[in-house]
C-alpha cells in the first residue's frame, strides 16, 4: 500500500507542476490564457488529493490529516477548478482575471501544504 501512496503522491506533484507551469508559461503573453494544462493539472490534483487523504490513515504508522488544513486545501482547489473552467469558456481577451486568480490561489495552496499541513 505504501508504493500505491507514493505513486499517487507523484501524480499529485505532477498535477501541481502542470497547474503552476501552465500559469507561469502565460506570464508575458498578450493576453494570458487559462490553458488546458492548468485545467488538467487542477483536476489531477483534486482526484489524487482525495486518494491521498483516503489512503494515508490506512498506512502502517499513518496518522490522520489535520481536517482543517485538508478542508482549506480542498476549498482552494475547488475554487481554482471553477476559475479554470470558467476562464476557458471566456474569450481570450477576458481570461486574464481567471488566469491570475487561479494561478495565485494555486501558489497559495502550495504554501498551505508546506506550512500548515506539513507542520
Amino acid at each position: 500500500m505504501d508504493i500505491v501512496y507514493k505513486l499517487i503522491l507523484v501524480l499529485h506533484f505532477i498535477g501541481v507542476a502542470m497547474l503552476v507551469g501552465g500559469f507561469l508559461s502565460q506570464i508575458g503573453a498578450k493576453p494570458p490564457l487559462v490553458t488546458h494544462w492548468m485545467r488538467d493539472g487542477v483536476l489531477l490534483q483534486l482526484v489524487t488529493g482525495f486518494a491521498l487523504v483516503g489512503i494515508a490513515p490506512n498506512l502502517e504508522g499513518g496518522e490522520p490529516f489535520d481536517n482543517a488544513a485538508v478542508g482549506t486545501k480542498l476549498l482552494i482547489a475547488v475554487i481554482v477548478t471553477v476559475l479554470t473552467l470558467l476562464g476557458m469558456r471566456q474569450e481570450p481577451e477576458k481570461q486574464k482575471p481567471y488566469w491570475a486568480a487561479a494561478g495565485a490561489l494555486a501558489i497559495v495552496n502550495i504554501l498551505v501544504a508546506v506550512f500548515w499541513v506539513a507542520a
